[in-house]
């Protein structure tokens, strides 16, 4: 899917000199920035992510809690 995003000058000159200075595209950019972002609010960016992420909640709640300690008396 194509989108059209609009960046004042001074900030695409930067992002056009960023990819240069890593040998990487705009576009590798973009997907690294968006994948980022969604990272930071806790959605899944692929399969494997939602996956690993229902298992990691799942495993979570499925715990039963722990049972108390209670000491042993001592033999005297």
């Amino acid at each position: 899917m194509r989108k059209l995003i609009a960046f004042d000058e001074d900030t695409f000159d930067k992002l056009k000199q960023l990819g240069r200075d890593r040998m990487a595209t705009f576009q590798e950019l973009a997907d690294e920035a968006f994948a980022d972002l969604l990272k930071k609010h806790g959605i899944p960016i692929d399969l494997r992510d939602a996956l690993r992420e229902s298992a990691r909640v799942e495993g979570a709640t499925d715990k039963s809690p722990p049972r108390p300690r209670t000491r042993k008396a001592r033999a005297r």
